[in-house]
């Protein structure tokens, strides 16, 4: 099985090289093709006869390439929706089509082509600048998308003979020069004009709701048994734990029941320009040795040599207002180009007891030991990288730590709930969001009013969130992922024979994958093709 989730991730690999470009539908019949066969071949094996660790994989690729089947479709509607917005590109597809099939393109007949696309994109601006329809910036934004993903594709394609064939560049230099600028207003006009977007601002939210039934889609393929509004349920219940829990904080520190004062307060706690590398070592440290002194986990003494820190720069911290981490430690907090209260946003958002509940989400027990293991044990299932394994694991230990008083007094425990009720707010604002009751601006509002972020950095959280290249669920993973795990460790340690580190051991060796599945790798119920997604955690 190993064998076979490297040969289909190459062979997947193979064609998203080579069919680079949007909008073609022998790009969608072709992959069709591959995961049909591909389905054929796993229903050849006789699974069966497979050890259970192979089965798990057997289960996995084959959730991974139904998974596949269904995003075809899903990109399809979304090329449908947008394909009348881009009249112009079935002659420029039809180039790149070519180029697929390694036919070489006659550079009298390309040029014509060319020249006739920039004429009708122009003709296309004109008429939907006469009678502009009544259209979404979401909608606006795919389109100006596919036209900027044609626009590349044809530059791969000019270059490719320019210069080297002395005909295509006499034919092709001017029309593809005229094409490619009519290409970049189009899609500049697609967002502006019509979408009510502004592509000079890099502060503005723009989002792609992809509605009810793909939710669904894409939480059966994480193998979740829960519908959004049950999700929704969830994390509602969460977050008064959490606030009734700030109360109780704030009234020690003398603040009443006042948690947004109290919290206030923490924020001031923060290191001075320059002093947070040493905060976070002193935090590392501290979670590690909590972890040996408790015998919780293995921690390989060269995982605890080889992390490292960098500083996060102004502008990335636009879409991270906070660390990120793995084996690198990429540290938010300000530096000398940014203007003065985002200096001081940086600080107060990242401050001593927030970076308690941080540094070890991103070090260890978190994602640098989730990483370095995820390499040496079991890495054919890298490729199905859950983030409710991902982001699970790293949230079960901040619900874990918190049950066995690792918060040293009133402070850490407001840092520690700041960033559990930040992960139902992801839950609550993403899955909202995707089923179109939230506006981006109301997902910032509740950040701002119900976890307390500052609101540049909630802004941030929300970009991160709907145009940071992160799935669906990704937000929605920390928290829930988190439960599961909670869950399961209640089945095998509470109620069963396993010790706390045998099961952290065991869930860091099975490597990356929907958690309903790895209940199955470490379980011993029999194992069937037909795996129903049905557990209730």
């Amino acid at each position: 099985m190993a064998e076979r989730i490297a040969q289909y991730q190459a062979d997947r690999g193979a064609l998203e090289r080579l069919w680079s470009f949007p909008l073609a539908e022998a790009r969608g019949a072709r992959f069709e093709r591959l995961h049909r066969d591909w389905l054929a071949a796993l229903d050849a094996v006789d699974f069966e006869g497979l050890a259970r660790p192979e089965q798990i994989d057997w289960l996995l690729l084959r959730n991974q390439v139904e998974h596949e089947l269904r995003e075809l479709e899903a990109e399809r509607d979304r090329d449908a929706a947008a394909a009348p917005l881009v009249p112009f590109s079935a002659p420029l597809v039809a180039l790149l089509e070519a180029r697929v099939r390694r036919e070489e393109a006659d550079p009298r007949a390309a040029a014509a082509v060319l020249d006739q696309a920039a004429e009708a994109v122009g003709t296309a601006r004109a008429a939907l600048k006469a009678d502009p329809p009544a259209l979404s910036g979401p909608l606006a934004n795919r389109a100006a998308e596919r036209v900027e993903g044609l626009r590349r594709g044809l530059s791969s394609w000019f270059r490719y003979g320019a210069g080297y064939q002395p005909e295509f560049s006499w034919w092709c230099q001017a029309p593809w020069t005229a094409l490619e600028q009519a290409l970049r207003d189009y899609a500049g006009f697609l967002r502006k004009d019509l979408g009510g977007l502004d592509p000079d601002d890099p502060d503005q939210l723009v989002g792609d709701p992809i509605g009810r039934q793909a939710l669904l889609a894409e939480l059966a393929f994480e193998r979740i048994a829960y519908s959004p509004e049950e999700l929704i349920a969830i994390a509602e219940r969460e977050m008064a734990w959490c606030q009734e829990q700030r109360r109780a904080a704030a009234a020690e520190l003398g603040f009443g029941d006042d948690w947004r004062a109290a919290q206030e307060h923490v924020k001031t706690l923060h290191a001075e320009p320059g002093g947070q590398p040493r905060t976070i070592r002193m935090l590392a440290e501290e979670a590690v040795a909590f972890l040996e002194e408790r015998e919780l986990l293995t921690i390989p003494a060269l995982a605890k040599e080889v992390w490292r820190m960098e500083m996060m720069s102004a502008e990335r911290q636009k879409l991270n207002p906070y660390f990120t981490g793995g084996e690198v430690i990429s540290i938010s907090y300000p530096t000398d180009e940014m203007a003065h209260d985002d200096k001081l946003t940086s600080m107060r958002g990242n401050n001593l007891h927030y970076s308690r509940a941080t540094v070890h989400h991103e070090l260890i027990p978190g994602h640098h030991l989730q990483g370095f293991m995820s390499e040496r044990w079991n890495p054919q299932r890298r490729p199905f990288g859950s983030p409710f394994y991902l982001e699970g694991w790293a949230l079960y230990w901040e619900l874990k730590l918190w049950d066995m008083g690792f918060a040293q007094g009133p402070e850490d425990r407001l840092g520690l709930l700041f960033w559990r009720s930040h992960r139902c707010a992801r839950i609550l604002f993403s899955l909202n969001f995707h089923l179109g009751n939230w506006s981006p601006e109301k997902c910032v509002d509740f950040l701002v009013e119900n976890v307390g972020h500052e609101r540049r950095n909630a802004t941030a959280e929300v970009r991160r969130s709907i145009q940071g290249g992160y799935g669906p669920l990704y937000q929605c993973a920390y928290l829930l992922g988190g439960l599961q795990l909670r869950a399961l460790h209640r089945e095998l340690v509470r109620d069963g024979q396993w010790t706390d580190k045998d099961f952290h051991d065991a869930v860091l060796r099975q490597n990356s994958m929907p958690i309903e599945f790895l209940r199955a790798a470490l379980g011993s119920q029999p194992l069937s093709r037909d795996f129903p997604v049905s557990w209730r955690f």
